[in-house]
């Protein structure tokens, strides 16, 4: 009898760990399950009418806005291009990816990793590519082709348009340099000339082809990414006279740690009121333009009557400066450089039309969205799920949002932020090259340190704390200084 019970015992065990296997492979019939249109602008900050900028024309964003949750304080976690991407697209940190700059693939350290889209694909998607998801021009690795990563997608597209073959014609603070340096142009022709452009009508050929079938589709428009082109029709909604520069105090970076300014480059500072007008005029004309991208694709979504079935999420890559701190484009870790916009659309959701002022993180989005489409989320994601935000964007939550950089020879100049709903904590060099806090309900334009003040000390003492825990123990950490 008692080699019976252990028998017995032992079957209920296989029993249970297949009926466990059984629930996690279970899912809706192929019809019922939700698709995935995931929409990444490049180097987009929150300068949106639906976020509250008074001057630019996002109608279509706005429109989104209306439909989903729109996410207040929503943060990447390195603000450059592709340490950025591969954080969100594998759902990993920047110190676990390894990917601190613009020049290493993820699959270097982490081969056989799965990342957010080719697990979409190990369970039955059809999932494509249009445009720059992963960052373009990384050297090659095992399983990419030097531009993407292979495993990844069913199928990819690279839209090449008329700004990238009229370059001639672009603008440029530096004289033949584009991609990295502050660089615009007024263009002839229609939007449908223009990448973007090429980019909308490719992926709206692939919604109907895949309509009938399970489908993630990622979109990466390039706009507003140096070099800020756009027909000149969004030009023109923007007069010069319109628009005002940040102010900056006179001896704004001296007060600070160096390493803070680090971002700013020559060019930037020798630039006249007038050329800054035009750049922050040229970046909001391109936004326009990827905004009427966007628009094609939801009316294409209505049309082919997916949007019911269709889960939008619309986010960039990092943020980006247009003057403030002094300082233009990204790679700072100041709120215009750290913080997205983050529209996340799911049919028949309690919270749509609401806004969540959580802090929540890029790296948040994958398992979101494995948990939204039934998928199993694998072992090595570090995010945190937001269902419960999208069912109700005031709900409990005090996870904190964590972003960083490095910069010189080897990224020996780090710094590392965190966030929190009031205060912003950032350490520099470990707090060797300097340290600061932020506290945004009385500056949220972050002109005073507040490091180091008697009356913030314990403040700064939690928050600190904070920062300092390894990645791996960062899911659902709180602080009572929200």
């Amino acid at each position: 009898m008692h080699d019976l019970g252990r028998w017995l015992m032992s079957g209920l065990r296989v029993l249970g760990i297949l009926a466990s296997l059984a629930g996690s492979l279970t899912w809706a019939p192929a019809q019922e399950r939700y698709n995935v249109l995931f929409v990444m602008a490049d180097d987009l900050n929150n300068a949106l009418g639906c976020y509250g900028h008074p001057l630019v024309r996002s109608p279509n964003v706005d429109r989104l806005a209306k439909a989903g949750v729109v996410f207040e304080r929503a943060y990447c976690q390195f603000p450059l291009c592709n340490p950025s991407r591969a954080s969100l697209l594998t759902g990993m940190r920047p110190d676990t990816t390894k990917v601190l700059d613009n020049t290493v693939h993820f699959r270097k350290h982490h081969p056989e990793v799965v990342t957010l889209p080719q697990l979409f694909r190990k369970h039955g998607y059809w999932v494509g590519r249009v445009g720059k998801i992963f960052h373009y021009g990384v050297p090659t690795q095992i399983g990419t082709d030097g531009l993407d990563d292979k495993p990844s997608w069913d199928q990819v597209v690279n839209p090449i348009g008329r700004d990238k073959h009229e370059e001639s014609k672009i603008f440029s603070l530096v004289p033949g340099q584009f991609g990295g340096v502050l660089s615009w142009l007024a263009a002839e022709g229609t939007d449908e000339e223009q990448t973007d452009g090429i980019g909308a009508t490719e992926a709206i050929k692939l919604l109907e082809k895949n309509r009938d079938r399970p489908f993630f589709l990622a979109v990466g428009f390039y706009r507003p990414h140096t070099p800020f082109v756009a027909p000149r029709k969004y030009f023109d909604l923007y007069p010069l006279e319109k628009i005002s520069l940040p102010y900056v105090p006179a001896d704004h970076r001296k007060k600070g740690p160096a390493p803070a300014f680090a971002s700013a480059r020559p060019e930037q500072d020798k630039m006249t009121d007038e050329l800054r007008k035009q750049a922050i005029q040229a970046y909001f004309a391109s936004i326009s333009f990827m905004d009427a991208q966007l628009g094609r694709l939801l009316d294409a979504l209505e049309q082919l009557g997916l949007q019911e079935r269709t889960i939008i999420v619309f986010t960039s890559d990092h943020g980006y400066h247009l003057g403030e701190h002094g300082l233009w484009q990204k790679m700072s870790l100041f709120e215009n450089s750290a913080r997205v916009p983050l529209i996340v659309a799911v049919p028949r959701t309690k919270g749509n039309g609401q806004r969540c002022m959580r802090t929540v993180e890029l790296l948040d989005l994958y398992p979101t969205l494995a948990e939204l489409c039934g998928l199993p989320i694998p072992e090595h994601v570090e995010g945190r799920s937001l269902c419960a935000l999208l069912n109700d964007p005031q709900a409990k939550w005090d996870k904190a949002a964590y972003t960083q950089v490095a910069r010189g020879k080897g990224g020996t100049n780090l710094g590392r932020s965190v966030r929190t709903e009031r205060y912003r904590y950032t350490e520099w060099n470990d707090g060797k090259g300097g340290v600061q806090l932020f506290d945004y309900e009385k500056d949220p334009a972050e002109l005073t340190n507040l490091a180091g003040r008697p009356e913030y000390i314990e403040v700064e003492k939690q928050l600190r704390e904070l920062l300092r825990r390894p990645p791996t123990q960062m899911r659902g950490l709180t602080s009572r200084f929200r």
